[in-house]
């Protein structure tokens, strides 16, 4: 965010103050509350669930949507813990350090897999962060990449809140090959939150608790049903026949069936016709062919 937001004069800022300032240049009527500070601390931790289940446009009201834009797994693992114990729906986001990819996922506590059902390999293996960046390195940067995971983490928020389109809980971008696969995951029923699982069960009692639909067949009318004439269907191709076109059904497993089979090839079958010698030579044929 701080490539996005950052501007010469707002040198000195803090990320959370210069996208305040930004933001406000651009439209004064949005109301903003900042706070600069870690939310992986305990104490931090406690303001951050607080602001989550009370921030909302209406007071004491929890928010309708959290957006996720960290730069560190170990952010992202406190906000799958906070929003997983409040039952609160976020999403997720982030590039590549090499920066020419990204992803954002939508997160809805019970029903779709949290950050934690499916953990990076750093997450999973509990390897500290700080150990894998090389000192005086920056990871990768490039605008265009965070414009673009940017802008299709805002369309899938419009789509959620205002209710449009289909929702996407995963989609990633690949700037190399300007590939964007999607996809959908379950809930991990043995996920290391023990609130992901708790959120699992309360969701499959609010699913048993829906009424279920009932599947109405519609009859097919039946016309002529008497048939007063006494039209009958019948084939043009005997049972011989048919059996003759056809050929052998191959052994297919149960519940697969051809939709023809090719008849077995047979050999022409020519007759020897045999012509008796005359003993006469053409000339001779020739000219009595001219007297008829």
């Amino acid at each position: 965010m701080n490539r996005l937001f950052f501007q010469p004069h707002q040198a000195g800022l803090s990320k959370v103050q210069a996208a305040e300032h930004t933001l406000r240049n651009i439209n004064p009527d949005v109301l903003f509350e900042v706070h600069n500070y870690n939310i992986t601390t305990v104490e931090n931790f406690q303001h951050f669930m607080d602001r989550i289940s009370n921030g909302g446009l209406e007071d004491g009201k929890p928010v309708d949507l959290v957006l996720s834009c960290v730069d560190n797994f170990e952010a992202r693992m406190t906000i799958n813990t906070a929003c997983n114990e409040l039952g609160q729906t976020w999403m997720e986001s982030g590039v590549s350090e090499n920066a020419v990819s990204g992803h954002i996922q939508l997160m809805i506590p019970g029903e779709s897999a949290c950050f934690a059902c499916a953990p990076p390999l750093v997450v999973a293996a509990n390897i500290d962060e700080k150990t894998l960046k090389r000192e005086g390195v920056c990871a990768a940067s490039l605008p265009t990449t965070m414009g673009v995971v940017a802008g299709i983490l805002v369309q899938n928020v419009l789509k959620f809140l205002l209710k449009f389109g289909t929702v996407s809980f995963y989609l990633g971008y690949n700037a190399m090959q300007d590939f964007f696969p999607t996809m959908s995951m379950k809930p991990n029923p043995q996920c290391n939150d023990k609130n992901c699982r708790k959120q699992q069960e309360e969701y499959k009692k609010k699913v048993a608790a829906l009424p279920k639909k009932e599947v109405v067949q519609e009859e097919e009318e039946i016309i002529h049903e008497d048939n007063e004439w006494g039209i009958e269907l019948v084939s043009e191709v005997s049972e011989e026949e048919l059996k003759n076109s056809s050929g052998p059904v191959p052994d297919l497993p149960e519940g697969i069936t051809v939709a023809y089979t090719v008849p077995q090839q047979q050999e022409d079958s020519v007759p020897d016709v045999t012509v008796e010698d005359s003993g006469e030579s053409l000339e001779d044929l020739m000219a009595k062919m001219k007297n008829m």
